[in-house]
């Protein structure tokens, strides 16, 4: 498919009818309509199906097969859509904080950062629950979003390695999210944790299978193994367990397709 056509098509799954300024109105716009049209699911790791990190692969994924993925593919794929609405995105690695508290491998998360007008944003579409809009490298102290209260802290250089470019820690309401290195990278840097997170059973990726939206009305819409989970804006759940054809009906009204197979876990 022509690069042009998969551009428009691109815009056309986040319900935009023509791509917005290259500012930062537009760039928010992007963001928020990504994170709720485009899923965040490993469902290729539960079928075994290799994930290929190559722009025309994810691109066909996301754009062709209306399907979602997780951060290498999310965020490479908002990186070469930002571009060809005229914002520069630059690659980023960042390490991943545990629920215990431990800081995972290098490479554990790909996000973004976009310059515009001087100015520089994290942008990441890729990592489930999230800020909705892009926040600010520079800003000191912290920044709300509907998503949470958000701060960006810089590491001194001293606490992570004498090579080290800009460092910051992302904290999401008090509590320490990633590590992200400020060093631009390359795609392919990314592969071999990529390849990590779909074989280890030392990753979440490998413990069941995931598919998960925002809502417009800041909810939340999870598939979760075979449960439906339903968030609503103040953080309430629903739980329920479905069975397979519960389960594909489901994908089809909440994220828009039924795959051929349903991974359950």
């Amino acid at each position: 498919m022509e690069e042009s056509d998969l551009f428009e098509r691109y815009l056309s799954r986040l319900r935009l009818a023509a791509p917005p300024p290259p500012t930062e109105r537009g760039l928010r716009d992007l963001h928020l309509a990504h994170l709720l049209h485009v899923p965040f699911e490993n469902f290729d790791i539960h079928l075994g199906r290799p994930i290929d990190l190559a722009p025309q692969a994810v691109l066909g994924k996301i754009v062709t097969q209306g399907r979602g993925g997780f951060c290498y593919e999310l965020n490479s794929a908002f990186a070469w859509l930002l571009g060809r609405c005229g914002l520069r995105a630059e690659l980023l690695q960042a390490r991943v904080y545990g629920a215990d508290g431990s800081l995972g491998l290098p490479f554990d998360h790909l996000a973004l950062r976009v310059t515009l007008g001087g100015e520089r944003f994290l942008a990441d579409v890729g990592f489930g629950a999230s800020a909705w809009y892009p926040l600010r490298l520079d800003a000191a102290g912290p920044q709300s979003d509907p998503g949470g209260v958000f701060e960006l802290r810089r590491v001194p250089a001293e606490s992570v390695g004498a090579d080290a470019d800009e460092t910051w820690e992302l904290h999401r309401d008090g509590r320490a999210v990633y590590r992200l290195d400020g060093r631009t990278r390359k795609l392919d840097e990314f592969e071999a944790m990529c390849l990590y997170h779909q074989t280890s059973p030392e990753s979440h990726f490998t413990k069941k299978p995931l598919c998960t939206r925002l809502l417009s009305d800041g909810g939340r819409v999870t598939l979760s193994g075979s449960a439906l989970v339903m968030t609503a804006p103040d953080g309430t759940r629903a739980e329920r367990q479905l069975d397979r054809p519960a389960l594909e009906a489901a994908y089809a009204e909440h994220f828009g397709y039924a795959p051929a197979v349903v991974p359950v876990r």
